[in-house]
């Protein structure tokens, strides 16, 4: 889906939108709320960070930011937009996975998100002070480069409007995929007439390759296709597998039954839980392991302990997605320090939005605010799906 949002202009007018919106005062919080945007958009933190994350990262070194703050406001967005996003490949694995619907995930997690998406927007407004001035010359390149090479316009951002329509009509995952895809595809040829078919297969399966006078340009551009995100299905196949096997040998079954028997309140259920998702992400540095198993094996206990599946859900996610992207061997991580330059030690202090997500999991554990207790009849999740 990425390919045909950047050939129909959809990325390219989204970037465009950000630069204009640019302030050297504001540029952090800038930085954070637009990739919180395009992380919504496209449900993924790592095409934020190897889309306009890069961009931004650029343009915050030319206007003298820390490059490690500049790089915890783009992962904090990416990581915000991403838990706002039905497209989202964790919001919809950890839906899956403790058997709850995918829109009531969705607005469970609100309760940590939010609060933490506050204060990290705060946090980066009082960082970007004293910062008044810049030159803009790089984002002025860079627009008129976008500008020369692709269709910008608010009806760009049509496929964009889609994901949030169908998403207010509670569609599942994968027809929002497809649906999105197919108009995508039909603004490709609106935008360019003599685009054949094959280019525009090809595109779709092999990704989008820029060919613009910028380099930066057709580096932050060329990218997408259904080929690119064959390892990331592996993965998740292998890992599903893999929890599988860990559940059904009983290996698992033998650790937490003795420590369930002592998880007597919502407090320490939830510690426990956050707990380990932080552990499987230290020793393993996988953020799909670090919500499958936490969440099978925590996932009667909740039920036990008096607490919807939706609760477990928000905990895999404030203590196993958002944190993997600040473990060095993590694959987050490894991906973070590879794409920006910037050491997952250095950068790690400013992910505020991921450092804070589980502690407001911990007091709601302690608090019992936001926290849904009661039974609930599991409901089918939508299927995941990953952004092509």
């Amino acid at each position: 889906m990425i390919s045909t949002w950047i050939a129909a202009g959809t990325i390219p007018t989204l970037m465009v939108i950000g630069f204009k919106a640019i302030s050297a005062q504001w540029f952090l919080p800038t930085v954070f709320l637009v990739c919180a945007l395009v992380g919504a958009a496209v449900g993924s933190c790592f095409t934020v960070v190897s889309t306009v994350g890069i961009a931004f990262f650029g343009i915050g070194i030319t206007m003298g930011f820390n490059p490690a703050l500049v790089a915890g406001a783009i992962v904090s967005g990416g990581v915000f937009g991403d838990k706002l996003s039905p497209l989202s490949e964790t919001n919809n694995l950890v839906a899956a996975v403790v058997d709850t619907d995918l829109f009531d995930h969705m607005k469970t997690i609100l309760w940590s998100t939010l609060p933490a998406a506050a204060i990290s927007t705060v946090a980066f407004a009082a960082l970007s002070m004293g910062h008044s001035h810049a030159n803009m010359t790089k984002i002025n390149t860079t627009v008129a480069a976008l500008s020369g090479d692709f269709h910008i316009s608010i009806i760009s951002l049509i496929p964009i409007v889609l994901v949030f329509v169908c998403a207010g009509f509670k569609m599942a995952a994968i027809p929002t995929m497809l649906l999105n895809v197919f108009v995508s595809a039909g603004m490709m040829f609106v935008n360019n007439p003599s685009l054949s078919i094959n280019k525009a297969t090809d595109i779709i399966t092999n990704g989008y390759v820029a060919k613009t006078a910028n380099s930066e340009v057709n580096l932050l551009l060329s990218r997408g296709g259904i080929v690119s995100m064959m390892p990331t299905v592996a993965l998740i196949v292998l890992t599903l597998s893999l929890g599988g096997l860990l559940v059904n040998f009983g290996l698992i079954g033998a650790v937490m039954t003795p420590l369930s028997t002592k998880l007597n309140s919502h407090a320490k259920l939830v510690t426990a839980a956050i707990a380990s998702c932080i552990g499987i992400n230290i020793f393993v540095g996988e953020q799909f392991l670090s919500i499958i198993l936490p969440g099978r094996s925590f996932k009667k206990a909740f039920n036990d302990g008096g607490l919807q599946s939706s609760a477990l859900g928000r905990v895999l996610e404030d203590g196993g997605t958002v944190l993997n992207y600040l473990v060095p061997w993590g694959v987050g991580g490894v991906f973070i320090a590879n794409t920006l330059g910037v050491p997952t030690i250095q950068y790690l202090p400013f992910v505020f939005f991921s450092l804070l997500c589980p502690v407001m999991s911990l007091i709601s554990g302690f608090t019992g605010i936001g926290l849904h207790t009661g039974e609930t009849t599991p409901t089918k999740p939508a299927a995941k799906t990953a952004e092509a």
